[in-house]
Formats: structure tokens, sequence, C-alpha cells
């Protein structure tokens, strides 16, 4: 019955094949062998717009040669400073307006000190290495944080009142009655180096002696006129300490020289501008076609 079924229509006979050799063809496609292929990414042209971005990485670049140029000099400066501070001593000019000009100079004075009005400024660290043993030596020298004494100076034969950082002592030893060996009294010789005032630096709080009890920075002009005195601050050398006092030759070369950082952060900006600008304009070969693999292949 289903044979006379098939007889009867010759026509479902003919599509079963046809669908059986659709199979067969399908099935007998050959699988591809090559490598699979990426698909490319288009890249931005290369524009006048796209090669003016290339000004960035330009620009940092010379801003950072700019910078090692700027911290050579700042180098030749300071060492030009601290060899200021070696010259030969020449009295305190009678000019004061002279004084403008002889920062880290070296200059002699003779005078007394008024110890009633001495002022701090601090914390400082001690600079100078004054082990026990020493003839100024003292055991807090090692903890190298304390204050520096200033003390009104009258100077001799003359109308002038400056100011004199005698030197370095502890924190512990801020009361003069604590050194009470080291406050001289009489006419004293003093050679001292000029300093100008210390600029305050961001961030850094605003000198208010009332309520910290001593100066956060070396401001001459209020100093001086907390006092009553004329705008010259000496920092004396170390030869003028005396046994029991303050510790002197405290000067410090302090010019801020942060170059080395500006040079990092410049170099820096024009690698990573630099690698920004290829990976956004290179434009690599176009992708091998895949008849070419295959011809290859074979």
């Amino acid at each position: 019955m289903i044979f006379s079924r098939w007889v009867q229509c010759p026509h479902l006979l003919t599509r079963q094949f046809q669908k059986v050799s659709i199979r067969t063809t399908v099935t007998n496609i050959p699988k591809a062998t090559g490598p699979r292929i990426k698909p490319f990414i288009t890249k931005k042209k290369k524009t006048s717009s796209g090669y003016l971005l290339l000004v960035i990485p330009l620009t940092t670049f010379g801003l950072g040669i700019w910078q090692i140029q700027r911290r050579e000099w700042k180098l030749k400066l300071i060492e030009e400073l601290e060899s200021l501070t070696r010259t030969e001593i020449v009295p305190l000019p009678e000019n004061l307006e002279e004084l403008k000009d002889f920062e880290y100079r070296r200059v002699s004075v003779k005078g007394t000190f008024d110890h009633d009005h001495e002022m701090a400024i601090g914390p400082r660290s001690n600079i100078i290495d004054d082990s026990p043993g020493t003839t100024h030596g003292n055991i807090d020298s090692i903890t190298k944080v304390g204050l520096n004494i200033v003390t009104p100076f009258k100077i001799s034969g003359r109308d002038l009142t400056i100011l004199v950082n005698r030197g370095w002592v502890s924190i512990k030893k801020k009361d003069p009655a604590t050194r009470s060996e080291g406050q001289i009294t009489g006419e004293v010789d003093i050679v001292g180096v000029v300093r100008h005032t210390d600029p305050r630096r961001p961030f850094t709080p605003k000198n208010n002696p009332e309520s910290h009890g001593y100066w956060l920075q070396r401001d001459v002009e209020a100093m001086a006129e907390s006092v009553g005195c004329a705008p010259i601050f000496l920092d004396a050398d170390y030869k003028s300490s005396v046994t029991g006092g303050p510790l002197g030759g405290q000067t410090r070369v302090s010019l801020r020289n942060d170059h080395l950082t500006y040079i990092f952060t410049w170099f820096t900006l024009t690698g990573f501008t630099t690698w920004m600008w290829y990976k956004m304009f290179h434009r690599p070969p176009p992708p091998e076609t895949t008849a070419n693999i295959m011809r290859r292949i074979k």
C-alpha cells in the first residue's frame, strides 16, 4: 500500500531526492583552514588638524629642556651664594641702602646684646655638626630640632640697633633662664651673614608669635618693628658661639629648587601625548585578503 502511494505521487519522491542532494552539497563544503583575520579598524586620517595636535608633545618636550637649563642655572646660583658666605669680611656699611645687595655677605659689627627682647624662629634643625665633647657641644644638639634665637644688637658708636640670629638651641632651652651662662653681657665683636626676609611658602601658616611662642619665618621688617629696631638681620657665624649659648653658623643658602620634579612632569607628558597621537592617527597596513592567504598556503 505504501509503495502504491509513492507510485501514485511521483513528485513527492523527486522532492525527497532534492533534499538529500542539497544536504550532501552543504556538508561537503571544505572548512577554511587559514588564520582568522581580525576586522580592520580604520584610524582617523592625518589631516592638518591631526598634525596640529603634535604641538602638545613638542611644547612639553621644549618645557622639559627649559627646566633642565633652569636647574643648571639654579645650582650655579646656589654655589655662587654659598661662596659669598666665605668672602672677605667687611664692616657694616654706613649707608644702609647698600645692604640690599649684601645678602649672604659677611660683615663685622661691635656692640651689646639686648637679651630682654630676644625672639625665636622655629622649629629649626641644627645644621652644624656639634657633637658632645666639642667646645660648644651639648647632648641636645644631637636631636637636631629646636629654635634659632634672635636678639637685638646695639651697634657701638652709632644710633643703630639691628637683629642678630645668635644660633640654634633645643626646644627645652627656649627659656633664657635655662641658658644663663650663654647670655653674654658687655661689648662684643660679631661676624655675621646679612640675610633678608624669607618669603612665606604656599600653604605655610602665617607668623603669629603671640600664639605659637615663636616666629615661623624670618620676616625681617615685622620682627624689627616688634622690638623697635632697624630692619637689618645678621646670622652670627660659628665662631661667635659661646659656652652655654646658642650655636652659631646656622646660615642656610635656601633657594627653591624643584626643577627635577618639573623635568619629570614635562617629559612624562611628552611621552604620554606622543603615544596618544600615535594610537589615534597611525594607520597600519590593511590586512591580507583571504584569497591571498589561501593561495600562499597552497
